[in-house]
């Protein structure tokens, strides 16, 4: 493609001038020609077939005749006016009508002259009428060249307004052929084309815009989806590379005393296979020269905990210093109290820093550190003060690693001259085609078997009409000497309404599990940090046999002994929130439940999030059904939706694509990492006009 030539400003393209440039760069962020031929058509019409007035349907299709303007008024309204033309063909009358922009429109628009008219009918008062309708004269119609399948373009009402419509969209990519047609390079390999059967680019990009038939249009969305994923792919995995070859870190050559005494005999339980499998691929990365950056995935109690452990054991074995980061300092107490049971019987000095770490402790503790006295320091965002300095830190695992920003986690990787190993782990499941592309620069590990012996959460769907029932089977549990968790929602927006639900709620249950007979823990936002402690170390030492909580147990509260999880309202929860939330119980020996509590009046897609928790408790499934209902950019939350402003390809439909992509990118990058054969030109120079131009394609980063 002649880069120079597609970067031409939109203004100098026939047809556009200044003022529709001005429109088109802020409706729809087109600013050059590049822009504008990376505008792919949403969808497209048959425009084959021509009606007659009286064939027409009282169904709002899409529909094309031809006919004459007989006259045109406009029309006072309750609000403003609406023009309106009469319009008819040898069969029968219609109305053409205009509810905007009506001065240009008047202004062109020719009486007793042939017509093609395009778009939805609506029947009213005894007549058809044609808001907004698409026209062109016939003559003009008869002599442009036409596809068979006409596209349609994304558009906005200002556009629309403004007379921008769909036709006009479709006249400027035909001048924009006109003048580029020639121009246009090819972005694959020839090995790439020849393999997977591909159409040119040239050919691609004109069957795009103006399709011959449906195949030669599927071929054509199927090469352009190919291109978009394949340079994403080869972006996430050159980076990968560089950051292997360039980033050094300390090579972990032994396995010594700590890991081999663990393993051989402090080990809790036999490990799965896919944590011996995960290990391993840890061990691997840390012994070579290059930095670990990897991502550990894990269901809730799929023992990342342990997996975390040996990593950190292979560290001390080479005489290096570790760091475990978590988000709130209730998980990091946990892993606090956790690891130094695991630890009892090796010799390994484990402290922990938060915000409530006393001054006093707190100097003790920099000064061990500085010393090399500290094996293992465990805490929040406590140590990334300027003042937690390390003697040689050789490993950071951080936990829960959406919850901290990047600027965070680089300041963990700047506590030494040499960046540390980073070990990022999360308990949120994350699809395998969204963590190709969002976390496609991260080696990726997944653990995804359970422990054998724990036993599968039973989850059910109770509307508020069974609540005594429920009732019932918590004071059951209880007097099993289970505890129980009673959520409900939490909605940044409607905090008030939030806190009424939550005390009326907690009013309820105290009706029913009076004093003395049963304890109550309360946790909310509005309580102060020290009140919420309390509470949930009450709940924790089992003084309360009920939690009534908002979501601030959704992470890190381990309560052995909590069997059932009643979550209210549960459909205005979202999925991902529902397993977070589940994976609270099932963390002992016994049997545990998940009763999801909801009115009768459910929407469709409430419905389907309830079904599949009550179907499955794999986090993965979970979370495919996730990705399919809320679309990628509200799972990954705003910060990195950017990432996936795909032009053609849908991640979530085209994951098939996807896959073979990275397959071809990866191969492509091993067989020549700097893409300096003569047969990889195409991608080189494609991949420097990505980065160079960053308004191309706008995920790269």
């Amino acid at each position: 493609m002649n880069i120079n030539l597609f970067q031409t400003p939109i203004d100098y393209l026939k047809g556009v001038g200044p003022n529709r440039a001005d429109l088109l760069k802020k409706e729809l962020g087109i600013y050059t020609f590049q822009d504008l031929v990376n505008l792919f058509p949403n969808r497209y019409l048959d425009r084959t077939q021509f009606y007659k007035i009286d064939q027409l349907q009282r169904t709002s299709a899409d529909v094309q005749i031809i006919g004459k303007l007989t006259n045109i008024k406009t029309v006072a309204q309750k609000r403003g006016k609406r023009l309106v033309a009469n319009f008819q063909d040898n069969s029968g009358k219609m109305e053409l009508v205009w509810f905007k922009g009506h001065k240009w429109i008047r202004e062109n628009l020719k009486l007793n002259v042939a017509y093609v008219v395009f778009g939805k009918t609506n029947w009213f008062n005894g007549v058809f009428s044609m808001p907004h309708p698409e026209m062109e004269l016939l003559t003009e119609y008869e002599k442009n060249l036409r596809p068979v399948m006409q596209p349609v373009y994304p558009s906005t009402e200002k556009l629309i307004a403004r007379g921008l419509s769909n036709r006009v969209v479709n006249s400027m990519m035909q001048h924009l052929f006109l003048e580029t047609k020639n121009s246009i390079a090819e972005t694959l390999p020839n090995n790439i084309l020849e393999s997977l059967k591909l159409l040119a680019k040239k050919e691609a990009l004109l069957n795009i815009h103006f399709p011959q038939n449906q195949q030669l249009l599927s071929r054509a969305q199927y090469r352009l989806k190919f291109e978009e994923l394949f340079y994403i792919q080869l972006q996430l995995i050159r980076k990968n590379l560089i950051h292997k070859a360039k980033i050094k870190g300390y090579p972990f050559t032994k396995i010594g005393n700590h890991f081999n005494a663990f393993f051989k005999d402090h080990l809790p339980f036999e490990l799965t296979q896919a944590q011996k499998r995960v290990i391993k691929e840890i061990r691997t990365d840390l012994g070579s020269n290059a930095q670990m950056n990897r991502l550990l995935q894990g269901d809730v109690g799929s023992g990342k905990t342990i997996v975390a452990l040996m990593s950190i054991l292979i560290a001390l074995d080479n005489g290096f210093q570790t760091c475990l980061m978590a988000p709130t300092e209730i998980l990091s107490v946990q892993h606090y109290n956790g690891l130094n049971k695991l630890c009892k019987h090796l010799n390994i000095s484990i402290y922990l820093l938060t915000g409530s770490t006393k001054t006093l402790d707190r100097r003790i503790i920099h000064e061990k550190l500085e010393n090399g006295e500290i094996d293992l320091l465990i805490g929040t965002h406590a140590l990334l003060e300027d003042k937690v300095k390390f003697k040689n830190l050789g490993l950071a695992i951080i936990d829960e690693q959406h919850r901290f920003g990047v600027a965070q986690r680089s300041k963990l990787w700047h506590k030494n001259t040499f960046p540390p190993h980073v070990l990022v782990m999360t308990a949120t499941p994350i699809p395998r085609t969204l963590a190709m592309s969002i976390y496609g620069d991260l080696d990726i590990s997944i653990i995804d078997e359970l422990p054998p012996g724990r036993k599968i959460i039973k989850t059910v769907h109770r509307f508020d009409s069974n609540r005594l029932r429920v009732f019932k089977f918590i004071k059951d549990e209880i007097s099993k000497g289970r505890q129980v968790y009673i959520v409900y929602p939490l909605i940044q927006e409607s905090e008030v309404l939030d806190y009424k639900d939550l005390m009326d709620g907690y009013e309820s249950i105290s009706r029913e599990f009076q004093k003395p007979d049963y304890q109550i823990s309360i946790v909310h936002g509005k309580m102060k940090s020290q009140d919420k402690e309390f509470e949930m170390n009450r709940f924790i030492k089992g003084e309360t046999q009920i939690m009534v909580a908002t979501t601030v147990v959704e992470v890190g509260v381990n309560v052995p002994n909590a069997s059932v999880m009643i979550i209210e309202s549960a459909e205005r929860f979202g999925l991902a929130q529902l397993h977070q939330l589940r994976g609270r119980v099932g963390r002992g020996a016994d049997q545990s439940y998940c009763i999801l509590m909801t009115s009768h009046k459910l929407s469709e897609n409430a419905r389907t999030r309830l079904e599949t928790m009550v179907k499955t408790s794999d986090g993965f499934e979970i979370a495919e059904v996730d990705l399919k209902l809320r679309g990628p950019g509200d799972i990954m939350g705003t910060q990195q939706s950017g990432v996936l402003n795909l032009k053609i390809a849908d991640i979530i439909k085209d994951h098939e694509i996807l896959k073979i992509a990275r397959s071809y990118a990866f191969e492509t990058l091993k067989n020549d990492p700097s893409l300096s054969l003569a047969e990889n030109l195409p991608v080189k120079s494609t991949y420097i006009q990505l980065t160079k131009y960053k308004n191309i394609w706008n995920y790269i980063s």
